[in-house]
């Protein structure tokens, strides 16, 4: 498997990690009710291990360099320049 760089910012990635969340509990609860819907276990288990790596990142990130002077709640979401959050 090819690795790919990509760079984005860590509100760009917060995003990303919850909408990727959202997703995965769609196709794990949601889908699955609908008519011919065909579960792939594999890559709904792929998906979580890709968010769980993605949001260890992020916590890396975010914390301070001096060390965890001033930990953010886990689900903080950093306000766009117009005020209003990424996610809901």
């Amino acid at each position: 498997m090819k690795n790919i760089k990509v760079e984005v910012t860590l509100q760009e990635l917060l995003l990303l990690t919850t909408l990727m969340s959202d997703q995965l509990f769609r196709r794990e609860f949601i889908d699955p009710k609908m008519p011919g819907y065909k579960r792939d276990p594999a890559e709904l288990a792929m998906g979580k291990d890709l968010v769980l790596r993605l949001k260890a990142v992020i916590k890396q990130v975010s914390e301070p360099q001096g060390g965890p002077k001033a930990r953010q709640a886990a689900g903080h979401i950093f306000p766009n320049p117009n005020g209003i959050p990424d996610a809901v």
